[in-house]
């Protein structure tokens, strides 16, 4: 897979993950693009480095609502901060 690639699909599974958890990642984005662009963008480049990035479009997939990341996300604590947990 190429790099635009795979940072696409990274950016479409984070974004997924928030949805599910309840956090609006591009509205927090829109609202704050200096700060919450560049925490999105650390996001993306974590998850892209992730083994597991079938296994987590599959639960994705199977989902609409998570109570909280799963324990192989690379940005579980992030996205906990993020929901306010």
């Amino acid at each position: 897979m190429g790099l635009f690639a795979k940072l696409g699909r990274s950016s479409d599974l984070v974004q997924g993950m928030a949805s599910r958890l309840g956090i609006d990642y591009g509205g927090m984005v829109a609202a704050d693009p200096q700060a919450q662009g560049r925490k999105y963008m650390r996001a993306v480049l974590r998850c892209s480095t992730c083994r597991n990035q079938d296994g987590c479009s599959d639960l994705q997939q199977k989902v609409t609502e998570l109570a909280e990341a799963p324990s192989y996300c690379r940005n579980a604590q992030l996205l906990a901060h993020l929901r306010g947990n």
